[in-house]
């Protein structure tokens, strides 16, 4: 495998920084799941931040693991994939796939390419079965509860996550495919945490247009970096090395 590749694709920082700067879309996707969360608990504690806070933590901790697990998933079937062109070949195939991804994904982040939403339908079968398990666990009055909540509810369809897979999926290793996806993960937790915490803040900073644009542009440089690892800072550092 080129070192070049190499070292871009198991940039954690990337994946982390991805999550970061989904903020927008979370906002949108998760916002109202979130809100079904807050609703069905007991208004004391609702009304109580100490309280309200160990069951949001833990809906977020069972969402990042089913992103981990949809990680390994990815690394296992990029190996499935790849395995007919040979390594290199075969992972430098996935990184412009997934440079691709990114790239529509920062433009429809940004506001400019709408259309990049129809992603969402590639697991919308796989949505259409664990809904209703997940609608069977509303309310949600326990911790418990509210993770298995959170691990069902991390599969919803979503087009920044599928962004994440496909560049979890250049790492050419399973369980570095599955970190990957646990970066994204923790970088999407401020604005999913913030969402049941300080929902009118965290509204207004994704209503701004600038933000929007500059998480789009931000996706879309990560998306240059992935088609050509050597404009990639990171991995300039990892060859003088």
């Amino acid at each position: 495998m080129n070192s070049l590749d190499s070292a871009f694709s198991t940039s954690y920082f990337v994946a982390f920084l991805m999550g970061l700067f989904s903020a927008v879309h979370c906002l949108g996707m998760c916002g109202s799941i979130i809100g079904s969360l807050t609703l069905s608990l007991k208004r004391e504690i609702r009304d109580s931040k100490r309280e309200l806070i160990p069951f949001v933590a833990c809906y977020n901790a069972g969402r990042v693991l089913s992103y981990t697990l949809a990680g390994l998933l990815a690394g296992i079937l990029e190996r499935v994939l790849t395995s007919p062109f040979g390594e290199g070949h075969g992972h430098r195939l996935l990184q412009i796939i997934s440079a691709l991804v990114m790239l529509g994904a920062g433009l429809h982040l940004a506001g400019w390419f709408p259309r990049f939403a129809y992603i969402e339908k590639v697991g919308i079968g796989v949505w259409r079965r664990l809904e209703p398990y997940g609608r069977r666990l509303i309310p949600v009055d326990t911790l418990p509860r509210a993770f298995v909540f959170g691990m069902i509810w991390g599969w919803l369809p979503c087009g920044l996550v599928y962004t994440a897979l496909a560049l979890s999926a250049t790492t050419g290793d399973v369980f570095r495919s599955g970190f990957t996806m646990l970066a994204f993960g923790l970088g999407t937790m401020p604005a999913v945490m913030g969402v049941g915490i300080m929902t009118s803040w965290m509204v207004r900073l994704s209503s701004l247009k600038g933000f929007r644009q500059l998480a789009g542009v931000t996706l879309i440089l990560l998306a240059l970096m992935a088609a050509f690892p050597g404009l990639n800072p990171m991995v300039r550092h990892t060859m003088m090395h």
